[in-house]
């Protein structure tokens, strides 16, 4: 499996991109082609720049100015966010290396990004000492995120309703073909909980998760 692009030829995006994004029907029309304003895009995820400091190209007819303004490229993030376009995109991108995966094996773990001027789901969180948002992504053995929750506030510890986000992990791997019956779930002791483990029983996945023996008042099954 090649590395995670962060830059797209123009074949490459007419073919594995433009045909889950919504495109202008009427109103405003981009005055360039929206692989560009997808490579911005990517440029912005990957790096974890500001939108004002996304290296837009040149105007040619006017090279003192850029060719589109950031606010343009973040109006389409936004509104490919919104109408579920990068939600397609995404599955219909794990659908298309369904063969690929390692699903010998799921690791699941929280990821903590600080949020100090706010945002969504943002809330203080002590061991970080400031505010932080949440996700727990669900990669194969390989490393490759295959499905994530949604953001969690940060002041929630991993097990914060984990069983329903385990169900919605398990269910949306499922709806996309991955077979994930007799895979091994490996998680840390912050995630040893009944609930999860039943979770795993019910969908055939065999729970590799450390024990926690301050939080369980019975010997885990």
């Amino acid at each position: 499996m090649s590395k995670i692009p962060t830059r797209l030829t123009p074949s490459e995006f007419e073919k594995y991109v433009d045909p889950y994004l919504s495109k202008a029907k009427r109103g405003y029309i981009c005055s360039i082609p929206l692989y560009k304003i997808f490579n911005y895009i990517l440029y912005f995820l990957y790096t974890g720049c500001q939108w004002k400091m996304i290296p837009v190209d040149r105007n040619r007819d006017n090279p003192d100015k850029p060719e589109i303004s950031y606010q343009s490229v973040y109006h389409h993030f936004r509104k490919w966010c919104n109408d579920d376009s990068l939600k397609k995109l995404w599955n219909g991108s794990t659908e298309s290396i369904r063969s690929l995966p390692n699903l010998s094996e799921l690791n699941l773990d929280g990821t903590h990004t600080p949020a100090k001027k706010g945002g969504k789901s943002a809330q203080y969180q002590g061991r970080k000492k400031t505010k932080t948002t949440n996700i727990l992504p669900l990669p194969d053995k390989n490393g490759y995120p295959l499905a994530s929750t949604e953001i969690i506030a940060g002041n929630h510890n991993d097990a914060y309703e984990l069983e329903k986000n385990l169900r919605d992990l398990f269910k949306d791997m499922k709806q996309r073909n991955l077979p994930i019956s007799g895979s091994y779930f490996n998680a840390d002791s912050a995630f040893d909980t009944r609930g999860a483990r039943k979770v795993c029983f019910n969908n055939g996945v065999i729970p590799n998760i450390a024990e926690n023996r301050r939080g369980r008042k019975k010997p885990k099954r």
